[in-house]
């Protein structure tokens, strides 16, 4: 059976939208006309979601978020640990999807293991939203008959992926409304105060204070020229974003990064803990260490640190052990090859992989919290200076006008 989405009119003639399952448009057809709804469009899933892709935006694109992925994956590794059929654990999942982008998505995934095919396989419609570390331990899983113990690992992972995600953004949030803040504070004054309030010294013949003519300045540009300033750093954001769809600019861009003294160790960690933490799932899940490897170092976001991966897969193929091949590179932490090192000899690769990301995220987030530490007070003194000059600027030319009247 294939999935369709329909649109259709209620008996009160508002229109309802959803997906059915059916051999064909005509069958759905007459399911609905049985629910006393009359069908006004009715079209494959599958086609219908590439037409939305084609299109000129791509707003409804198969993907799934962090949140999404994870609830999907634990729903469908409950449901399989109790020894229910794949295809009726897939409708389980389906129908308590209140998504319909989803709902569709996993009875497309049922219809083909209803004819036969792997989950893998399955799955392999939809690489955007299960990328190619998910689909890589579910054919593992499959193959060494062990699916849903992999599948309970792919829902902590995603689970514990989804949380870190969080917590990097809760700990941003901060800093981002504290600059918004302090930017509009600083705006306003420049632009309707400090007019005001100098504006009775600009007729004056006596020769102004270089920081009240400075202020003065920064003042009748920021009043003149504020919303073409705003146009033209939204337009310089644009382009850059564009120019780093190239690879050699993005790849120029993340070595400038890695030469930044306090950015460059945030990075490291962020990306070697990655790297870790995907290697130890994918080994612990039965998949071959040169193409674990190869997955592991896909999901590095920094080109760099990507590429160093590669030359480590390559190294690996070519009979070096993985420690020694991790100490040639410059950018993976020294406790890391320690541990993947203590790992080989022992013979307990996976967990050591495993503790080395959590000692990688442990640090990040201790560095991440000493920066938002610094950075509340950094941004308290920056506005008390921005004031104090404001009101500098304002106070001098009273100053001198006290001392002429002397």
């Amino acid at each position: 059976m294939t999935a369709f989405r329909y649109k259709a009119l209620n008996p009160e003639g508002k229109l309802v939208k959803g997906v059915l399952e059916g051999d064909s448009d005509r069958q759905v057809r007459g399911t609905l006309r049985q629910r006393h709804l009359r069908p006004v469009e009715v079209a494959e899933a599958a086609e219908s979601l590439r037409t939305s892709e084609s299109g000129r935006f791509r707003l409804f694109s198969k993907r799934l978020g962090a949140g999404d992925l994870a609830l999907v994956t634990r729903q469908l590794a409950t449901l399989i640990a109790s020894a229910l059929p794949l295809d009726e654990c897939l409708q389980a999942v389906a129908d308590q999807s209140r998504k319909s982008s989803i709902k569709s998505m996993m009875l497309q995934v049922r219809s083909k293991v209803a004819e036969g095919h792997t989950l893998a396989h399955a799955l392999n419609q939809f690489p955007q939203a299960f990328g190619e570390m998910y689909r890589a331990m579910v054919n593992a899983g499959e193959e060494a008959g062990q699916l849903a113990p992999v599948l309970e690992q792919l829902a902590h992972y995603t689970e514990t992926r989804q949380h870190t995600a969080q917590k990097l953004q809760m700990a941003l949030i901060y800093p981002f409304v504290l600059i918004a803040v302090a930017v509009a504070v600083v705006a306003a004054l420049m632009i309707f105060v400090v007019p005001e309030l100098v504006g009775i010294f600009v007729h004056t013949k006596k020769a102004l204070p270089p920081l009240t003519v400075g202020l003065i300045w920064v003042s009748d540009f920021m009043r003149d020229y504020a919303l073409i300033s705003l146009l033209a750093l939204v337009g310089i954001m644009w382009a850059s974003g564009r120019a780093l769809q190239h690879p050699g600019r993005k790849k120029r861009w993340h070595q400038f990064l890695l030469r930044i003294p306090g950015l460059r160790g945030v990075l490291i960690a962020l990306d070697s803990a990655r790297f870790a933490s995907t290697l130890s799932i994918l080994m612990a899940s039965g998949v071959p260490l040169i193409h674990a490897l190869r997955i592991a170092g896909s999901v590095m976001t920094n080109l760099v640190l990507r590429e160093a991966s590669n030359t480590v897969s390559v190294a690996v193929q070519e009979g070096s052990s993985l420690s020694r091949a991790m100490s040639q590179e410059a950018f993976f932490p020294p406790m890391m090859v320690h541990m993947v090192a203590s790992g080989e000899t022992s013979g307990d690769l996976e967990n050591m992989l495993q503790r080395s990301a959590t000692n990688q995220e442990r640090e990040l987030e201790m560095t991440l919290g000493t920066i938002m530490g610094l950075f509340e007070p950094a941004m308290v003194v920056f506005m008390g200076g921005m004031v104090l000059t404001i009101v500098l600027a304002i106070l001098l030319p009273i100053f001198d006008l006290n001392t002429m009247v002397r």
